[in-house]
């Protein structure tokens, strides 16, 4: 994923990144099913002939479904609207089809960039039948005529953005999630002033624990929005993450090595209603350790394992400070800990 851009200065990436028909696909593979529907068969000569697209198509498969076969090789054919729709099925179920860059050559001769806006509103209209499959295969197919359509971008974010919130198992939901969140990002970069791919990128870095990424991205939305119900709501949000921002900077520079920084920065906060945030207490008993402050940091790395009692790195940490001290029990007692529930991991795979 990427970092939020200055609208003056947008990061242009390659197109393996940006292109669908280029990029890593991570969510193919759940829509491959469809595929199945599918058979092939070819353009007669003369249709290519009179269509002008021989040069083009020869030798291309046309992909039919099941019920189409008989009357695409009768004498009656079948309308090239509902080929272009098979098409924009087969490109949207995998933009790596070896013959996709044919189709879309074929598309444009035939219907021109408007067959881009024409696949887009059959994804909305199936998207509001939760159709989610439907749609994200016709707003990938979109992408794949015209990869920076900025609505296509935005509709494709959103649908994988509803895929993923309806569940399933953790691989699906990862890369639906990692989907939507590398396009919201991609909107930003391609469409700058384009303000709604702020408003949802700003809840995915929150739903990730990004609390310095989500107020950056949320103010930039403010900057750039005009709906003010949106706005008044995203101004509360960020209100609420005032805290949270400041607490992932000290866990910063902790992570920076600036211990003494970090901890001035997270100290106050145990005494506030952020004080059962386990994250609070590791990256300040780090910081009081690294400092010499042993005493401080045992007490913050114990109050991590009555909040989150399997943390394996706690537990080095507590290890590492009874050793310093000399205190082989406890030092002994923390190891067997960890050996545990690695073996407890390891059996679980």
């Amino acid at each position: 994923m990427r970092n939020i851009t200055d609208i003056k200065e947008p990061v242009k990436r390659a197109d393996t990144e940006t292109d669908i028909k280029k990029r890593h696909d991570r969510v193919g593979k759940y829509l491959k099913k469809y595929l199945k529907d599918f058979v092939f068969d070819e353009f007669s000569d003369a249709f290519m002939d009179k269509a002008g697209v021989k040069e083009l198509m020869k030798n291309v498969p046309i992909p039919l479904r099941k019920e189409d076969v008989e009357q695409f090789q009768g004498g009656q054919g079948l309308k090239t609207l509902h080929i272009a729709e098979n098409m924009a099925w087969v490109m949207g179920i995998d933009p790596k089809f070896k013959y996709t860059e044919h189709y879309v050559a074929f598309l444009l001769k035939l219907f021109n960039h408007k067959i881009a806006e024409g696949i887009l509103k059959e994804g909305r209209n199936a998207a509001e039948k939760e159709e989610l499959d439907n749609a994200c295969i016709h707003f990938r197919a979109c992408l794949c005529i015209k990869s920076n359509y900025l609505d296509g971008m935005y509709s494709y974010a959103r649908v994988c953005r509803e895929l993923y919130l309806k569940g399933g198992d953790e691989d699906y939901v990862g890369n639906f999630k990692a989907e939507s969140i590398d396009y919201f990002e991609l909107l930003t970069e391609e469409h700058p002033a384009f303000a709604q791919a702020y408003y949802y990128l700003g809840y995915a870095y929150l739903n990730l624990g990004l609390y310095m990424k989500a107020d950056i991205t949320w103010k930039q939305f403010l900057e750039r929005s005009k709906n003010t119900k949106d706005k008044n709501e995203i101004q509360e949000r960020l209100q609420q993450l005032e805290g949270p921002v400041k607490i992932e900077a000290g866990c910063n520079d902790v992570l920076a090595g600036r211990y003494e920084d970090g901890i001035a920065k997270l100290e106050p906060y145990l005494t506030s209603q952020f004080k059962t945030w386990w994250p609070l207490s590791y990256y300040l008993g780090v910081s009081y350790g690294r400092v010499g402050e042993l005493i401080k940091a045992i007490d913050c790395l114990k109050n991590v394992l009555q909040l989150n009692p399997s943390h394996i790195e706690t537990m080095e940490e507590l290890a590492g400070l009874y050793k310093i001290n000399g205190d082989t029990e406890n030092e002994e007692k923390y190891r067997k800990k960890i050996q545990l529930i690695k073996s407890q991991m390891v059996d679980l795979k």
